[in-house]
Order: structure tokens, then C-alpha cells, then sequence
């Protein structure tokens, strides 16, 4: 999964399409992502010394990743990510449409790393 904790993303299926936001938290284990404003939905709540007004609390709820894109920094448009090493060795993503780098996502190693 490509997609990481403060990546601006769209949502490409579902009610919310078209709306971008700011991934929240990741799920890896069940693929779901939680993004800022997106999927909300009403949760009751009974008044406690935590909450002394009750109603409703409008909050955001995951969505699974395969229903998201993330944005290009370069282009600002959704693009698909891919994983390349560099010429130390180190891992990041990029995008497919523009090529730009989206950031490093491991450290270098000498075993990946181009032999000159």
C-alpha cells in the first residue's frame, strides 16, 4: 500500500467522488484509509461527564484505499504511485504520470544501490 499518514488524496468511487482530503490514519491490515472530511456519518451519543450535551457527532469513517488516489505534489491531479530505486540504494515513490518524487520510503542499501 502506497498510501501514507498526511498524503493529500482524492476520492474516485463511492458518494464522497471527487472530494480530496488529508489521510488521517492507515490501516494496513484491513486496507482502509481515514481521510479529513470524507465518508461522514452521525454517531449517537448518550450525555456522559465526557460529552454533558449528547446528540449526534458527526465523524469520519474509513474507506478502503482502492477507492482513493493520491495527488501529484507536482501536477495536482490524481495520478497512480510507483516504487524505483535510486543510485544509493534508497526506495521512493514517484508518480506515474509527471515522474516526480513523492517522498523516500527507506533507507539506503548497498545491495540496491547502482554499481558505477
Amino acid at each position: 500500500m502506497n498510501v501514507k499518514v498526511n498524503d493529500m488524496v482524492v476520492v474516485v468511487a463511492g458518494d464522497d467522488r471527487g472530494q480530496r482530503g488529508k489521510v488521517l490514519s492507515v490501516d494496513h491490515e484491513k486496507r482502509k484509509v481515514l481521510v479529513e472530511g470524507v465518508n461522514r456519518v452521525y454517531k449517537h451519543v448518550r450525555r456522559s461527564q465526557k460529552n454533558p450535551q449528547g446528540g449526534r457527532l458527526s465523524k469520519e469513517m474509513p474507506i478502503s484505499v482502492a477507492n482513493v488516489m493520491l495527488i501529484c505534489p507536482q501536477t495536482n491531479e490524481p495520478t497512480r504511485v510507483g516504487v524505483r530505486y535510486l543510485e544509493d540504494g534508497s526506495k521512493e515513490r514517484y508518480s506515474k504520470k509527471s515522474g516526480a518524487s513523492m517522498g523516500v520510503i527507506s533507507p539506503p542499501r548497498s545491495v540496491y544501490a547502482k554499481k558505477s
